[in-house]
Formats: structure tokens, sequence, C-alpha cells
């Protein structure tokens, strides 16, 4: 696979986590540390990870909506 794929789609993900997880925070009123350990406890970002790919697709809300879901399916109270 050619080097400069890879990196651009290094540099996508990680330009729509930075994106997501603020907009997540946000949603829910929480600060950003608080989202990523809630996405972190409850699955949220193994979820990110492996389908970055669509939810970035999506609208945020959707996105986002779908984020909550996985972690309210994991335990979490959101």
């Amino acid at each position: 696979m050619d080097t400069a794929k890879i990196d651009k789609q290094l540099d996508d993900k990680i330009s729509f986590v930075s994106f997501i997880i603020p907009e997540f925070a946000s949603g829910y009123k929480m600060n950003m540390q608080k989202a990523y350990l809630y996405l972190k406890q409850y699955g949220g970002i193994d979820y990110l990870n492996q389908h970055w790919w669509a939810l970035h697709t999506d609208n945020p809300y959707w996105a986002i909506r779908s984020m909550a879901k996985i972690c309210r399916r994991n335990g979490g109270y959101l």
C-alpha cells in the first residue's frame, strides 16, 4: 500500500476523532476530559476507532448518537 495513502487515512482519522469528541462533549454537556473518559470506559472510543470511516460520512449528530448508543449498551448512563 502506498505510504502517502496511509498517511492521508491516518490524518483523516485523527482529524475526525479530534472533531467528534468535543462535539460529543458539547452535545452531552460534558467537559472534554469527562467525555473522553466516558467514551473510553463504555466502548465509545473502540467503536469510534473501528467505524470512524462510516461515522465521518454521516451528520455529526448521528455519529454522536451512535457513540452514545454503544456506550449505553456497555453500561453507560447517557
